[in-house]
C-alpha cells in the first residue's frame, strides 16, 4: 500500500474509495437462498464487518489507540487472562459455559474518547458502569482502566467455537476489528482445528499475531512450546510471539500470580509505550487487511456473476419453453390437426355429403345454393361449425401452453436454483388458473376478427351480393378453414387429403367471391392476427416465470459496480 502517513492527500484518497467499495458491498443483494450462496453471503457480510469495524475506522484515525483482541476456544482462560493482566476483575469468567456473551474493551481513561462513538464496531451499542451487570446482547461494554498504558486498548472477545452461533459469529467479527490478534490456547486444546482455521486466515490477511499458551504443565512447557512454534511456521506464522502461562492455583482474587504473566504483561505495556512499535503492528494489518479486500471483493463478485447466471437461466428457459409453444401454435394451423375429426364433421354437415363434393366442379353457384337452402329458418348449421372450430383452437392454445409450463418445471427442476424457486412458488408448477378463460376469450376476438376482414372486403355492390348469399359468418367459417390449410396461397396437399377436400371447397368459394390474390392476403391476415394474439397470451403466461426470477436476480449493474469499486481501491493502494 505504501507508507501511510496521518492526514496525506493519496490516504484521504484511498480512504473515499474504501468507502465507495463498502457501499457498493453493503448494495449488494444474493437473494436465492442456495447451498452456493450460503458461504458468499457470509462472505459478504465478513467483508462488511471488516470494513465497518477496522479498514475504514483505522484509515481515518491512523494514530488512535492499537486494539488488541483477545480470543480463543471455549475454557482456555481468556476472562481469567484479561483480569490478569490488568489485576482486577473486569471481565466475567465462570464455570458454566458460554461465558463473555457481551464483550469488555477495556481502555486507558484518556483513551475513552476513542471508543464511546460508533467509530468501531458500529454495530454494537456502548454500555458503561456497573460492571457486575448482567452482560445484554448486541453490546460491548467500556472499562476504562488506569493499569492499561494509554495508546493500547483490550478487547475480550466471546468463544471462536461457543456452542451459541451467535457468539462465534460475534468472535469472528471482533478478530476482524482487531489490530493485534491476543489467541489464546491450552496445552489440550492447542492443535484443535477451528482455532488454526482461524490462524490461516489472519496469515492469509497479514494480521499481527501473539499467541498465549494457558494452562500448561511446567514440565511440558519446553516441549509443548517448541511443538507450536513448529506448527506456526508452518502456517506462516514464524514471526507471532508466544507466549506460555503454566497451571498454576488463583490467588485469592482469582487472578493468575503476577510471576506467571510477567512476561506478557511486559510486552504489552512496553508494545503500548512505544509509538514507533505500535505503528509497525498498525500498519502490518492494515496493509494486510487492504491486501485483502481485492481477493474478497472478486469472490463477490464471482457470486454475483454466479447468481446473476442462474437467475438468467431460468428466465432463459422460460422464453425458450413459450417460443416453442408458438411455434407449436404456427405449425399446429398448418398440419391439419385443426380440420379433422369435430371440424370435419360439422363442415361437412353444412356444406353437405361425399356426393356435393363429386359435383363441385360443376360450379360454385352449386355450394351457394346448398349453404342458402341449408340457412333458411331456423337456427344457423353454421352455428356448430363455428363452436367446433373455436373448441380446436382453444385446445391447440392450452396445450401448447400446458407443455411449455411443464417443460419450464422440468428445465428448472434440473438446476440448482429452480427447485428453490419453485417450491417457494408453487403456482408455478402449472398453467395460470386464468389460462382457460383467456383463451376463450381470445378465440371469440380472432373470431371477430376474421368477420372483420370479411367485412372490409366485401367493398363493392358486386361482392356484398355475394357475400349476402352466404352470410358473413358463412365465409368467415370458409376464411377460418383456408387459413388453417394455407401456405403461401397454395393449399398443403396433406391437409387437402385429412379434410377430403373440404378446404379446396372452402378456397373455391371465397375465390369466386373475392378473387385468389385476395384470399391468399386474407388467410395471411388472419393467421398473423390470432398469432399476435397467441404471442400476448404466452407472454403473459411466460412472465409469471419472468417476474418472479426478475425479483431474485442481481442486476449487470450491480456487478459493474462492485468491479469498478474493488479496482479502484486496488490503483490507490498502486
Amino acid at each position: 500500500m505504501g507508507e501511510i502517513a496521518r492526514g496525506t492527500a493519496p490516504d484521504r484518497d484511498l480512504l473515499a474509495r474504501v468507502s465507495a467499495l463498502r457501499d457498493e458491498v453493503e448494495r449488494s443483494r444474493l437473494v436465492l437462498d442456495l447451498p452456493s450462496t450460503e458461504r458468499a453471503r457470509a462472505e459478504r457480510q465478513a467483508l462488511l464487518d471488516q470494513l465497518d469495524d477496522y479498514v475504514i475506522p483505522r484509515l481515518s484515525s491512523l494514530d488512535a489507540p492499537l486494539l488488541a483482541v483477545v480470543g480463543g476456544s471455549t475454557g482456555s482462560g481468556k476472562s481469567t487472562l484479561v483480569n490478569s493482566i490488568l489485576r482486577r476483575e473486569v471481565s466475567r469468567s465462570g464455570v458454566l459455559r458460554p461465558t463473555t456473551t457481551s464483550p469488555v474493551l477495556i481502555h486507558h481513561p484518556d483513551d475513552e474518547r476513542w471508543f464511546r462513538d460508533a467509530r468501531v464496531l458500529p454495530s454494537l451499542s456502548r454500555v458503561t458502569g456497573d460492571e457486575r451487570a448482567e452482560p445484554q446482547p448486541g453490546t460491548v461494554r467500556l472499562t476504562p482502566s488506569a493499569t492499561l498504558p494509554p495508546g493500547m486498548a483490550i478487547l475480550d472477545a466471546p468463544d471462536i467455537d461457543s456452542v451459541v452461533r451467535a457468539n462465534r459469529d460475534l468472535a469472528g467479527q471482533l478478530l476482524a476489528a482487531a489490530d493485534l490478534w491476543l489467541f489464546v490456547t491450552t496445552a489440550a486444546r492447542y492443535a484443535d482445528a477451528i482455532p488454526w482455521g482461524l490462524l490461516r486466515q489472519a496469515a492469509d490477511r497479514g494480521t499481527a499475531v501473539a499467541i498465549v499458551l494457558d494452562r500448561v504443565d511446567r514440565p511440558a512447557m519446553a516441549e509443548v512450546r517448541t511443538h507450536l512454534i513448529e506448527m506456526l511456521r508452518e502456517q506462516g506464522l514464524e514471526t507471532a510471539p508466544v507466549f506460555t502461562v503454566p497451571e498454576t492455583e488463583l490467588d485469592a482474587d482469582g487472578l493468575i500470580p503476577e510471576a506467571d504473566i510477567e512476561r506478557l504483561r511486559g510486552w504489552l505495556t512496553a508494545l503500548a509505550g512505544d509509538q514507533r512499535a505500535r505503528t509497525m503492528v498498525i500498519r502490518q494489518t492494515l496493509q494486510g487487511a487492504l491486501r485483502s479486500l481485492d481477493g474478497r471483493a472478486q469472490g463477490l463478485i464471482a457470486a454475483a456473476q454466479a447468481h446473476r447466471e442462474q437467475t438468467s437461466s431460468l428466465a432463459q428457459a422460460a422464453y425458450d419453453a413459450y417460443d416453442t409453444a408458438e411455434e407449436g401454435v404456427t405449425e399446429g394451423m398448418k398440419d391439419g390437426q385443426l380440420l379433422r375429426g369435430e371440424v370435419l364433421a360439422r363442415w361437412q354437415e353444412f356444406v353437405g355429403t361425399g356426393e356435393f363434393f363429386r359435383k363441385v366442379e360443376q360450379g360454385v353457384s352449386r355450394l351457394r345454393d346448398r349453404v342458402t337452402s341449408r340457412m333458411a329458418g331456423g337456427p344457423p348449421p353454421s352455428a356448430e361449425l363455428d363452436q367446433a372450430l373455436h373448441t380446436g383452437v382453444s385446445a391447440l392454445l392450452i396445450a401448447e401452453a400446458d407443455t411449455a409450463a411443464a417443460t419450464v418445471v422440468r428445465a428448472w427442476r434440473g438446476t440448482e436454483a429452480g427447485p428453490v424457486v419453485l417450491d417457494g412458488h408453487p403456482e408455478l408448477g402449472r398453467s395460470s388458473p386464468g389460462l382457460e378463460p383467456a383463451v376463450e376469450r381470445l378465440v371469440r376476438d380472432w373470431q371477430g376478427d376474421v368477420l372483420d376482414i370479411v367485412r372490409a372486403e366485401g367493398g363493392n355492390r358486386r361482392t356484398n351480393a355475394r357475400i349476402a348469399a352466404y352470410g358473413v359468418n358463412g365465409i368467415g367459417l370458409f376464411l377460418m378453414l383456408v387459413s388453417f390449410a394455407h401456405t403461401g396461397g397454395v393449399l398443403v396437399a396433406p391437409e387437402v387429403a385429412i379434410a377430403g377436400g373440404t378446404t379446396a371447397v372452402a378456397q373455391k368459394v371465397l375465390e369466386a367471391i373475392f378473387g385468389d390474390q385476395a384470399v391468399r392476403e386474407m388467410a395471411k391476415k388472419a393467421r398473423s392476427l390470432l398469432l399476435e394474439r397467441v404471442e400476448e397470451l404466452y407472454a403473459a403466461e411466460r412472465e409469471r416465470y419472468t417476474e418472479v426470477v426478475g425479483d431474485l436476480a442481481v442486476s449487470e449493474a450491480q456487478v459493474r459496480r462492485l468491479q469498478q469499486a474493488a479496482a479502484a481501491v486496488g490503483e490507490a493502494q498502486r
